[in-house]
């Protein structure tokens, strides 16, 4: 949502997080699927203009099942960094770092087989998102846990690495520090940003004109522990989350 927010100022946004069912990564891809659609429903039932599926492991469950279900533009995350990391590309080597969820899925490997011809390796990489949640973006422990999860992608000569987990940007600095700059990293945040900004204004729905925009922010778990989480990570962009009830 911070990237959205970014790139569309001028956008109302409902944000949604399913944060007490998290994580979905390591979840069979049939109960993520159930979980996401029903967070799409109740994001539909408040007749907004289009949807984002804001998360890889969600994003491959349930995108083909959500652009048939409902009549609004659905964007997702994985297609547009798929697209972003052939374009980066110098070598025809890019890594994954992604959930056991989106990784199981083949998602990836898909997406790049359409987007072009490349060499892809994938690294499941559950740990980072429990350094996230936890607000640590630093230190020898989460250094260390990187190391182990990048390494063997670099000995695949890799020169672009998708960070394929919407969690993973906020560990832009450490997973630079350990790939080195030579490593081009594609955030799925931004490039799923630019690909709505990019639909929206194709379908002239933008709000093109400065404007007093709202942010509501709701979760399926605890609304303090939520603003606690967010404003840890994000400072005063998150506040006033509500608890709601999906199933």
């Amino acid at each position: 949502m911070r990237a959205l927010v970014d790139q569309l100022p001028n956008e109302d946004f409902i944000y949604l997080g399913d944060t007490a069912r998290t994580p979905y990564g390591p979840r069979p891809i049939a109960e993520v699927r159930e979980f996401a659609l029903q967070g799409l429903d109740y994001l539909a039932g408040l007749r907004v203009k289009a949807l984002v599926i804001a998360c890889n492991s969600a994003s491959a469950a349930v995108l083909r099942d959500a652009r048939e279900r409902y009549t609004i533009p659905i964007y997702e995350v994985i297609l547009p960094a798929a697209k972003r990391a052939v374009a980066a590309t110098r070598n025809g080597r890019v890594g994954v770092v992604c959930t056991k969820a989106t990784a199981t899925s083949r998602s990836y490997d898909d997406a790049f087989a359409v987007a072009g011809d490349v060499a892809v390796g994938t690294r499941i990489c559950p740990r980072f998102v429990e350094f996230v949640e936890a607000g640590i973006t630093g230190g020898p422990e989460l250094l260390g846990v990187a190391r182990e999860y990048l390494e063997p992608l670099m000995a695949e000569n890799i020169d672009t690495l998708v960070l394929g987990c919407t969690h993973y940007p906020l560990l832009t600095g450490v997973i630079n520090y350990v790939v080195g700059d030579e490593v081009t990293l594609v955030s799925s945040a931004d490039t799923c940003a630019q690909a709505v900004y990019s639909g929206l204004t194709t379908r002239r729905l933008l709000h093109e004109e400065p404007r007093e925009a709202s942010r509501t922010f709701l979760t399926t778990g605890d609304a303090e522990d939520f603003n606690g989480i967010g404003h840890r990570l994000m400072g005063s962009f998150v506040a006033g989350a509500t608890t709601v009830v999906l199933d």
